[in-house]
C-alpha cells in the first residue's frame, strides 16, 4: 500500500468519525427539542382547558366574554432552525435622524399673565382705612396700633403690622400724614390741610371832595 492511499484511508476513517458524533448529537438534539415540546403542549391543553372553564364561568355571570380567542395546539408549529448568516457590512451611511437634521425648538417662555387682585366688597382700599382711621384719631397712632384697631374693625382682612407701617410711610410721603418719633417709637397722625387765607379786601374810601 502506497503512502497516499494510507493517508486518504486515514482521512476516511476520521471523515466517518466525525459524521457519526454529529448525527449522534443531532438525534439527542432533536429528542431534546420533542420533549419540550410535547411538555408545552401539555401546558398549551391545560391552559386552553382553564380558560374554556373560566369564559364559561364569565358568561354565567353575565359578562361578555373577550372577542380574541387564544392560539389552537393542533396549530403550533415548531419553526426549522436556520442558518446562520454573516451580513456583509452594509456600506451606506446611517440616515440622519429628524431630531439631529433640525435644531431642537426652543421652549418659549409664556409670561402669564398677573392676576389683579379683586376689589373688597366694600370697595374701600387699605390705604383709604388708614388715612380715615388717622384723621378719626385726635392722638398720634403707632403702626401696630393702626393694625390691631383696623384687624378688630375689619376681620375679614388680613392686616398686617408690616404692611400698615409700609403704607403710613407712603402716606407721609404724599403728604397725608405726618410722622413723629418719641424715643424709639413712631407715631402718625394725619396732616391737615391748611386753611384757606381770606384775601384782603380793599377798603372802599370815601371820595374826599375838595372845596372850591
Amino acid at each position: 500500500m502506497s503512502e497516499d492511499t494510507a493517508t486518504a484511508t486515514e482521512l476516511t476513517s476520521q471523515y466517518i468519525s466525525q459524521v457519526a458524533n454529529d448525527l449522534e448529537a443531532n438525534v439527542k438534539e432533536q429528542e431534546r427539542i420533542t420533549a419540550e415540546l410535547t411538555a408545552l403542549q401539555q401546558q398549551l391543553a391545560t391552559l386552553q382547558r382553564d380558560h374554556t372553564v373560566l369564559v364559561s364561568m364569565q358568561q354565567a355571570l353575565g359578562v361578555k366574554a373577550p372577542t380574541s380567542e387564544p392560539a389552537k395546539a393542533d396549530s403550533t408549529t415548531v419553526p426549522s432552525p436556520r442558518k446562520k448568516t454573516t451580513a456583509a457590512p452594509s456600506k451606506r451611511r446611517p440616515a440622519k435622524t429628524a431630531t439631529a437634521q433640525q435644531p431642537a425648538a426652543k421652549k418659549q417662555s409664556v409670561k402669564k399673565p398677573v392676576a389683579k387682585k379683586a376689589p373688597t366688597k366694600t370697595g374701600t382700599t387699605l390705604v383709604d382705612l388708614i388715612h380715615r382711621h388717622l384723621i378719626e384719631q385726635s392722638e398720634p397712632r403707632s403702626a401696630a396700633e393702626i393694625a390691631e384697631a383696623l384687624g378688630h374693625a375689619h376681620p375679614d382682612r388680613n392686616i398686617k403690622a408690616t404692611v400698615v407701617r409700609t403704607t403710613l410711610e407712603n402716606l407721609v410721603a404724599k403728604s397725608l400724614a405726618q410722622r413723629a418719633k418719641q424715643g424709639s417709637s413712631v407715631f402718625y397722625t394725619a396732616a391737615h390741610a391748611p386753611e384757606p387765607t381770606a384775601a384782603p379786601t380793599d377798603e372802599v374810601q370815601p371820595a374826599r371832595t375838595e372845596a372850591p
